[in-house]
Formats: C-alpha cells, sequence, structure tokens
C-alpha cells in the first residue's frame, strides 16, 4: 500500500507541507464497491475514464451554460491500482477555453480503506476536451 509521508526521504514539491495535493476542484467522490472491480478485486480502468468523463461533462457543462460532448481525451498512465473498499476523488481545473471548445484537466485521487483523510494517492490524470451542443446535437459557441 503506498502511504504519503512527509519525511525528508520524498521529492521536493511546491506547497506547504511538500505532500503532493490534488489541483483544481472536487467535482465527483464515490466508492468502490465490488461491483465495480474485476475478479481480483481492482478497478478497470475503463471504470476509471468513465468517472472521468462524467466530472469533466459537469465541469464544461457549468462552463458551457448546457450541453457538451467529449471530443478526446488526451494521454493518460494509471500510476497504481485502485482497490474495492477505497473512495475514488476527482478534480477538474478548467484549463483553457475556445470558441466552441473546453479544455479540463483531470485528475483522480485514492483514499485506501481505513486510512487517514490526509493519506491520498494520485493514480491517473489527463486532459479532457469537450465541445458546446446545443438542442439538436450541432457544436455551438461556449459563452
Amino acid at each position: 500500500m503506498n502511504v504519503l509521508v512527509n519525511d525528508d526521504t520524498q521529492p521536493e514539491m511546491d506547497g506547504v507541507d511538500d505532500i503532493p495535493a490534488p489541483s483544481g476542484q472536487l467535482a465527483l467522490k464515490l466508492p468502490v464497491t465490488r461491483q465495480d472491480t474485476n475478479l481480483y478485486g481492482d478497478v478497470p480502468g475503463g471504470w476509471l475514464i468513465s468517472q472521468m468523463d462524467q466530472a469533466a461533462e459537469l465541469t464544461a457543462g457549468r462552463e458551457a451554460g448546457g450541453r457538451t460532448a467529449a471530443v478526446a481525451i488526451e494521454a493518460m498512465d494509471f500510476l497504481s491500482p485502485v482497490r474495492a473498499g477505497s473512495v475514488v476523488s476527482v478534480f477538474t481545473q478548467v484549463r483553457n477555453i475556445g470558441h466552441s471548445s473546453i479544455q479540463i484537466d483531470v485528475e483522480v485521487w485514492v483514499r485506501a480503506p481505513h486510512a487517514h483523510l490526509h493519506e491520498r494517492l494520485k493514480v491517473t490524470e489527463a486532459r479532457c476536451v469537450r465541445v458546446a451542443l446545443d438542442d439538436n446535437g450541432r457544436i455551438r459557441a461556449v459563452r
């Protein structure tokens, strides 16, 4: 189990206590149940991507004032497995707003079962691109 500890052996980081912290605002927070896992008790990558897409959709919808659609999810690496019983927190931060598109940075952090509140581990990140849609499903201006 990876636990974040504030000691002298960790690489230097920007922050108050040199402990890594999520960027952006909390968009989704949910527990991982056994129904969400594979037969080994780990969450499949597609489940995490789905949660990230939902978080990006919520954030983009607020910025666009309505419906949006996914255009791209840029490169992502899975840094650590997510186990049943963990609490998944998805953080989003708007990176750029174009004429019809919105770029959103998405990070997924996990708190293992029985871990303290400050013991979080970053498990993946990506940049999501979404476009604003009108009521007919056509691309429109964000604002």
